[in-house]
């Protein structure tokens, strides 16, 4: 019988050859030195017999919106890859909520959005073409309020609703498609590291380059006014706009030399400000409190950011001030804090009290199973995440944690139900297939192990590691369905990595 299993596992398999396909578009290569990003930008259909782009009469004619997705994918690709890149489920489910909620009150409310963040206090945020919108802690952390945080995330995702990077491409006459493609690639580097953008740029006019990779002061006035727009529709302050990017501008003046990176690609003027001011003043006045997660989630940041002990003190000091934040916030990341610095006695302690001051909430529930896991039977601790799964389903830090006890306790098959579910959700988490990949490993089922290995190689943009997975899992088994599929699979991939070779 077929594995229905691994069939199911190709949710993501078509809209990821519709990034990695080389064959039949022009390809254009261009390493970035000192950047996040070394990106593979494709541009189907862009070029003519002579070589030479069509603008056409509108900008989606040359980066339509699906060709906007696929570069953003792209870009992704290396991004999950870097650093800087931070993997914590707990953060990218508030962003992706947060975002998921303006979204919905966009001015394209059924595109398709992704929220991360990077571990980074400059204070940043930037978006994609095709709708990855990244914040930096720093960012995060600067936010006195959730409408504040909310206020740039809709700036930015009005910037990918209004297409503003197909209408910068078309503002351009270029002559070749390689300028075009290097323009393309030097805006998704600026868009993360504005410093490096320039100087990374080989054999380009670094002038004529840096002048495009901000948005035109039109580009930002239509996203400030679309995303204040967005904002009141979503229910938050608007009031938190004007005020965080004038609390921005007056941190510039005051350290000079130390322009935060967001102003450097957002630049923030007192027209703007002032423009934004009026509208705000049309608009009815309502207190919006901040989300519980909002303040979990500042928390966690200092927690994890700081030396151990340095968050403890820091915690410590602020539940006994009374005077600022919130203290069940601040309670959590305490115990974050006490459990990296190696004292668990007192993190359980901690967070009975929490326990008993908290609502129910899926990221303190989420803690609290790692507290149990310090105290109670490994049989406790798996009905504890049998139930809390069933509460919140879709709590990525949740499941995450409930496959790790089920591992630990060597109920690997448990394991691999749980994870295929959550496969059949959402097909393109690597760490799914991080997990299926130890599972299967535990019970000496090779190719399986190897198969879901590619998969998380080519969600990481590793070509190469995928391959070498897909040839270890051919020859690791004989199903014979299973190898019909990885034989289709490392054929695609071995010529997709051929025109890579050629192309560069």
């Amino acid at each position: 019988m077929p594995d229905n299993t691994l069939s199911r596992k190709r949710t993501f398999y078509k809209e990821l050859q519709a990034v990695m396909e080389l064959k039949t578009v022009g390809v254009i290569i261009y390493s970035m030195k000192n950047s996040l990003l070394s990106v593979l930008f494709t541009l189907p259909f862009l070029a003519h017999a002579d070589g030479l782009p069509d603008l056409g009469d509108v900008s989606q004619e040359i980066i339509s919106p699906q060709i906007e997705r696929q570069i953003g994918e792209q870009s992704m690709f290396q991004i999950r890859a870097s650093n800087s890149y931070l993997d914590d489920p707990e953060i990218s489910d508030y962003l992706n909520h947060l975002g998921g909620r303006l979204v919905v009150n966009s001015s394209e409310p059924g595109d398709a959005f992704e929220f991360f963040a990077i571990n980074d206090n400059a204070i940043n945020a930037f978006a994609l073409p095709g709708g990855f919108v990244g914040v930096n802690t720093g960012l995060i952390l600067l936010a006195q309020d959730e409408s504040e945080l909310a206020s740039v995330l809709g700036h930015e995702i009005s910037h990918v609703t209004q297409h503003h990077y197909a209408r910068m491409v078309y503002g351009q006459r270029y002559d070749s498609l390689a300028a075009l493609a290097t323009l393309a690639v030097a805006i998704l580097a600026a868009r993360n590291n504005p410093d490096a953008a320039t100087a990374g740029i080989v054999g380009a006019q670094a002038g004529t380059i840096q002048h495009q990779l901000n948005f035109t002061r039109q580009n930002e006035r239509e996203a400030d006014r679309f995303g204040l727009a967005t904002l009141e529709k979503s229910g938050f302050d608007t009031r938190a706009m004007p005020a965080f990017f004038e609390r921005m501008q007056k941190a510039t003046q005051l350290v000079e030399g130390n322009t935060p990176s967001y102003l450097r690609t957002h630049p923030v003027t007192h027209e703007r400000i002032a423009e934004v001011e009026n509208r705000v003043e049309q608009i009815p006045y309502h207190l919006v409190p901040d989300s519980l997660d909002f303040q979990l989630i500042r928390s966690r940041i200092i927690a994890t950011q700081k030396p151990p002990q340095e968050a403890v003190a820091y915690f410590d000091a602020a539940l006994g001030a009374k005077k600022f934040g919130d203290p069940i916030a601040h309670r959590y990341g305490l115990v974050l804090a006490l459990l990296r610095n190696n004292q668990p006695q007192r993190a359980e302690q901690e967070f009975a009290i929490l326990q008993k001051q908290a609502p129910v909430n899926a990221t303190i529930e989420t803690l609290g199973g790692r507290i149990m896991q310090l105290e109670k039977p490994d049989k406790d601790v798996i009905a504890y995440y049998r139930t809390e799964l069933k509460n919140f389903p879709e709590h990525h830090a949740l499941i995450y944690d409930y496959a790790e006890v089920l591992l630990q306790d060597e109920r690997y098959n448990d394991a691999l139900k749980l994870l295929d579910e959550q496969v059949n959700r959402d097909g393109n988490d690597p760490k799914l297939y991080d997990l299926e990949a130890r599972a299967y490993a535990a019970l000496g089922r090779r190719q399986e192990e190897h198969h879901m290995l590619a998969y998380l190689h080519i969600l990481h943009g590793d070509l190469g590691g995928t391959i070498e997975q897909l040839e270890l899992a051919k020859q690791a088994g004989n199903d014979y369905y299973q190898l019909s599929t990885i034989e289709t699979e490392l054929k695609q991939y071995r010529e997709i990595a051929a025109a890579y070779s050629k192309k560069k």
